[in-house]
């Protein structure tokens, strides 16, 4: 509104519980409304009205009895919220003789009535607010324009505004009182020497308006709360409707999700200015149904972490405005665009058809079983809402509304940031290139889709002629966190013509019934994807991770940590990572003693180190040439560490083979066993149960363990004790 409107209307409430400063922040009811016109051509001012409002909760505060002089039995004869309000503007208008369109603005003292009383009153009731309670002037701002020296915004009030203006109050009934004064200082601004012209008030939005954020978009840290407590299948409208009657930016409500993609009962919300922030963090702990809803600060960086995206094909789907957004989980992995749309039907069509519906994939392009879909209007979203459950082919898809903001944070987490937190300490490369060759070269292949039960031997007749180009340490095998086959491969050959050839060649040969894709790759291309990244016939896509905590750390930025990781995270050393084990083990003094198996011996290629789990998406293992037959020390130990106790060395033969340094460190408690000490010494592949080699502290401790631990059950297994 450029123009000073005819007439302005002070408007005054008061409630069951706190007033003043406090007003509204403990979500008590409105139980008055007084109200003055003031004509601004005129400059004059009708009468003070009031109306009780009967409240819901029949509970009027005692400190408030006392200041208002109002009591439940005042109260039992009002009316609803809804009728006082209609009331209101019927009588302003009869007033002024204005057509139910004319226009005239409220004027309060200061935001709390609009912005935390009227309007969030008003959705719990859910009462429709005519169009004049969506503007107003705050009279403490148009005051301090008129009066730049006058104190304070801060401390100003009525009653200082009054003093400053030099107006005599007087004290009467309460409200009557407050909203009479208001109108002497609404034309005390009006006359000389102010002269002063109400334009522009106030505005309360009317609607959430979705959006999009960019991610190199500067947000303020002062505009940003974090909503914690909500209803997990709360949507952004909802949030926009909790803190209803405060002006949230476009697109400025993020829903956080937990690692498996859910809503995590958090929300991230940006406001126009920090006036709307301060006002938000007053409604901490306010209901949101029957739940409360924590309202604290957070920072512009948290909002564009879960907001901004700067993929091309989300800008696209997200470019067309007043669109409702429905998220699909659940697809079968080959549900393609017309399989959605064919789902939703003519009763609630897609809009854009083909263009409205976007899936969610990996890195390397496989799908996640989850889809975004745009409606054109809420009635379409609200029909197609009524398919939750419903089959597409023999799966069931889950429907819930979504937002911009979510879109953003699932294409995020999917295409930039592996699944998996890495711990902050930074890590030497795993493969390090001058072990392996030039970092540049691309003369190492990657198989994909391995069977699981695939062992050196099928690498090695899959690849055929090109066996013979294999480099000395030159196959790596791929493990998952839970140190299983993965169906993944890196073979380093002597050329890049013959990695070429061999990907050629080889792609989409079976093995074990089943195809291999075959990849060319470099050995930087093979540390980015141990690491997260994607390879394929189409490129790399590396794993850009921006988020800290979720990123890959700088692997040339230090050397390796020396402290050892706890138990609980499986205790790799950081040497165990860096490299192939060499032709040796000089710490393993006792290892002739040990008989050989065929598994080991028929394996000359295959020697496995572990890398650590906490580090990466995948667990690498670095084979060599001919080794000594025993395979993998999961805690290397210096000799003089297991020489320096005679006869306090303790060997577990027949423990079960997939038996790790936890479950040792288990069976062993008790008995101060250091974990850094142990050895355990298995086959690969494993099939058969391995040993354990423990050093106990002084050879006395050994005693009373072999005569307690003897015979007793590792898992399936009985486990016997020997001194070594």
């Amino acid at each position: 509104m450029s123009t000073a409107p005819q007439c302005l209307v002070a408007f005054f409430s008061v409630t069951a519980g706190e007033n003043g400063p406090k007003l509204g922040s403990d979500e008590s009811e409105t139980v008055l409304l007084t109200w003055q016109v003031v004509d601004v051509l005129e400059q004059k001012a009708g009468d003070v009205h009031k109306a009780l409002v009967k409240p819901e909760s029949w509970q009027v505060n005692e400190a408030c009895s006392e200041e208002t002089g109002l009591s439940d039995t005042d109260l039992a004869e009002a009316v609803s919220l809804e009728q006082v309000l209609q009331q209101v503007h019927l009588a302003i208008a009869n007033e002024l003789n204005l057509g139910p369109g004319s226009p005239f603005v409220l004027c309060t003292d200061g935001q709390l009535h609009i912005r935390q009383v009227l309007h969030p009153e008003a959705v719990k009731k859910s009462v429709t607010l005519l169009e004049c309670f969506h503007s107003f002037f705050d009279l403490r701002k148009e005051f301090k324009k008129s009066c730049p020296d006058a104190p304070d915004l801060k401390d100003v009030d009525v009653p200082a505004m009054a003093e400053y203006l030099k107006i005599e109050t007087n004290l009467e009934e309460f409200g009557v009182s407050h909203v009479r004064l208001m109108g002497q200082i609404i034309q005390a601004l009006l006359s000389e020497p102010y002269n002063h012209s109400f334009v522009d008030p106030e505005e309360v939005n009317t609607k959430f308006e979705s959006g999009t954020c960019n991610r190199m978009e500067v947000v303020d840290s002062n505009t940003v709360v974090k909503a914690r407590g909500l209803p997990w299948q709360s949507s952004d409208q909802d949030i926009a409707q909790f803190f209803k009657g405060l002006n949230i930016a476009k697109g400025g409500v993020a829903l956080c999700l937990n690692p498996q993609g859910r809503r995590n009962g958090e929300a991230l919300v940006r406001f126009i200015n920090v006036e709307h922030r301060d006002l938000a963090l007053s409604r901490h702990k306010h209901h949101m149904g029957t739940r409360y809803i924590e309202v604290y600060r957070a920072t512009g960086e948290e909002f564009l972490k879960i907001a901004g995206g700067t993929s091309n094909e989300v800008a696209q789907f997200l470019s067309r405005e007043n669109q409702v957004i429905v998220r699909m989980r659940g697809l079968p992995f080959t549900a393609a665009i017309d399989d959605v749309l064919l789902f939703f039907g003519s009763d609630c069509p897609v809009s854009g058809e083909h263009d409205g519906v976007l899936f969610v994939r990996h890195p390397d392009g496989r799908p996640t079983g989850d889809a975004f879909v745009l409606f054109s209007c809420e009635d379409h979203a609200v029909e197609a809402l009524k398919k939750h459950k419903e089959m597409l082919g023999k799966r069931y898809i889950e429907l819930f509304r979504s937002t911009a903001a979510e879109v953003q944070q699932v294409l995020n987490r999917y295409l930039s940031t592996p699944l998996i937190p890495t711990a902050p300490a930074p890590l030497l490369p795993l493969i390090p290139p001058p072990l392996l060759g030039a970092s540049g070269v691309r003369d190492c292949v990657r198989l994909r889709g391995l069977p699981y039960s695939a062992s050196i031997e099928n690498i090695l007749e899959f690849l055929g002629e090109f066996t013979a180009d294999i480099r000395p340490q030159g196959v790596h095998m791929v493990l998952n966190q839970q140190g299983r086959p993965s169906g993944d491969s890196f073979i380093q050959l002597k050329s890049p013509d013959r990695a070429f050839l061999a990907s050629q060649l080889c792609h989409k040969k079976c093995m074990k019934d089943r195809y291999v894709e075959v990849f060319q790759c470099s050995v930087d291309e093979m540390n980015l994807v141990l690491m997260g990244g994607s390879l394929n016939r189409n490129g790399l896509s590396p794993p850009p991770c921006k988020l800290p905590r979720l990123s890959p750390p700088n692997y040339n930025a230090a050397p390796a940590p020396v402290a050892m990781f706890p138990v609980d995270a499986a205790m790799y050393p950081h040497h165990m990572l860096i490299g192939p084990r060499g032709p040796h083990l000089p710490h393993l003094p006792h290892l002739p003693s040990l008989p050989p198996t065929a598994a080991s011996t028929n394996s000359p290629y295959f020697q496995p180190a572990t890398s650590a789990q906490l580090y990466m998406n995948y667990t690498t293992y670095y084979p060599n040439p001919v080794m000594p037959p025993m395979a993998v020390g999961y805690i290397p130990t210096p000799t003089s560490a297991i020489a320096a106790q005679p006869g306090a060395m303790m060997r577990m033969p027949a423990i079960p083979y997939n038996s790790g340094m936890k479950e040792i460190l288990n069976f062993v408690q008790g008995y101060q066993v250091p974990p850094e000490s142990m050895l355990l010494l298995s086959d690969f592949p494993p099939q058969s149960a391995g040993d354990g080699l423990i050093p106990f502290p002084p050879l006395q401790a050994s005693l009373p363990a072999i005569t307690d631990k003897a015979g007793t059950h590792m898992g399936h297994h009985d486990v016997d004790l020997y001194l070594v």
